[in-house]
């Protein structure tokens, strides 16, 4: 599925929102335990990374473009993906959000999507992955804040509802990577209720 860029602005938009509405409903809860190792803090700081990277990306223009999908981004950060530094830079990034942590998610994503409508998607940005246009490196942000949101939702023991719009960018991103991952079996049959997805399934 092609995806324009109006539809990748609104998706991102869309899943910026949901973040910044989930993150304000965390209250006295920043020190709870959310993902692995990460707590709510660290988990809301890593997803703000979502939203700063494209900020700290476009400030450095790549050359060329060297990756040319969301999906191939992915593929080319699995490894780094699974490192220690990760877990690291979302703590880094929840404690750099500060006393309020809230009204700093809200103020970045005001401001990065702001950021966002005033590009065509046309620009190349220099990503850990490598050199992308800004309209095939922001459906990986959509993805990063739909996902993490979710995870998010989920800690605070709310409704996982992923804007609909952010959702078809991240799964369209899922079926490509589990189809050429050869996972498109197991994940078939674990959308569809079956019993028995293998342990640590993942299409990441």
């Amino acid at each position: 599925m092609t995806f324009s860029w109006d539809d990748s602005r609104t998706a991102f938009a869309d899943a910026a929102g949901w973040f910044v509405r989930t993150a304000a409903l965390v209250s006295d809860r920043w020190d709870q335990p959310a993902l692995g190792e990460w707590d709510v803090r660290a988990l809301v700081g890593h997803t703000s990374r979502a939203l700063a990277t494209v900020e700290t990306y476009l400030a450095r223009p790549a050359p060329a473009a060297e990756i040319g999908s969301a999906p191939d981004y992915f593929r080319a950060t699995r490894a780094a993906a699974a490192g220690p530094a990760v877990a690291a830079r979302g703590r880094d990034a929840g404690t750099a959000l500060g006393s309020d942590p809230a009204a700093a998610v809200a103020q970045l994503a005001a401001r990065v999507l702001a950021l966002a409508d005033a590009h065509d998607g046309t620009a190349l940005v220099t990503t850990i992955a490598g050199g992308m246009q800004l309209a095939d490196y922001l459906p990986t942000r959509t993805f990063e804040l739909a996902v993490h949101t979710a995870d998010l939702a989920t800690a605070l023991g709310i409704p996982p509802d992923v804007p609909a719009t952010a959702a078809a960018q991240a799964l369209n991103i899922i079926a490509d990577l589990a189809l050429t991952g050869g996972l498109a079996g197991p994940l078939l049959l674990a959308a569809t209720g079956r019993p028995g997805l293998p342990a640590g399934f993942s299409v990441l």
